[in-house]
C-alpha cells in the first residue's frame, strides 16, 4: 500500500462528508497527496541517517587500519549525503498560491510521489556500498569502494535536482 493510499484510508467520517462539497474534494485529493509525499520524503531521509551513521562506522573502520588517506573521500561522501538528506527533508511540497503564474496540478503531484519513491533506491546502493567497503577496509579496493559511495551521494543530488523541474511541469 503506498503512502498515498494510507492518507486518504485515515480521512475521519467528517472528512468524508465535507469531501462531498463542490470543489473541496479536488483540494482534499491535492492535500493527501501532498502528505503522502511529506511521508515518503520523511521515510527517506530516515533511511539515509542510518546510512550516513553507517558511513561513520566505516570511517571509524578506515581509521582503525590505518587509513588516514581515504578520510577526505568519507567526508565528501558523508557532505553529499547530508546535503541529500537535507534536501530531501525540507524539499517543497509543491504547493501554489492562488495567484501564482504556474499551478501544481494533480498529475504533477503524482509524478513528484513517483519520482520521490525512486529516491530510496540510493539508501539501498549507498548502504550496499557501504557495506563491502566495510568488509574491504583492509583490501586494494578500498579506495575504490570509497570514491563510489562519494559518488553514489552526488548522483543522488544529482537526480534530485530533477525534481524542481517535475513541480513546474517542465519535466520529461
Amino acid at each position: 500500500m503506498s503512502m498515498l493510499d494510507k492518507v486518504k484510508n485515515e480521512m475521519s467520517g467528517l472528512e468524508g462528508l465535507i469531501a462531498k462539497i463542490p470543489g473541496y474534494k479536488g483540494y482534499k485529493e491535492k492535500e493527501q497527496r501532498r502528505e503522502a509525499d511529506k511521508l515518503l520524503r520523511d521515510h527517506i531521509a530516515g533511511r539515509m541517517r542510518t546510512v550516513k551513521t553507517q558511513l561513520d562506522a566505516l570511517q571509524t573502520d578506515l581509521v582503525s587500519a590505518g587509513k588516514f588517506d581515504l578520510l577526505d573521500e568519507t567526508g565528501s561522501a558523508a557532505t553529499q549525503i547530508q546535503t541529500f538528506i537535507d534536501r530531501v527533508r525540507t524539499a517543497p511540497y509543491g504547493y501554489g498560491g492562488l495567484f501564482d503564474a504556474a499551478k501544481v496540478k494533480e498529475d504533477d503531484l503524482d509524478r513528484v510521489y513517483e519520482f520521490d519513491s525512486t529516491l530510496v533506491s540510493f539508501a539501498d546502493r549507498i548502504e550496499a556500498a557501504i557495506a563491502r567497503a566495510r568488509e574491504g577496509v583492509e583490501g586494494e579496493d578500498a579506495r575504490s569502494l570509497v570514491l563510489m559511495i562519494r559518488d553514489l551521494g552526488r548522483e543522488a543530488n544529482a537526480t534530485f535536482d530533477q525534481r524542481a523541474d517535475i513541480l513546474r511541469g517542465t519535466a520529461q
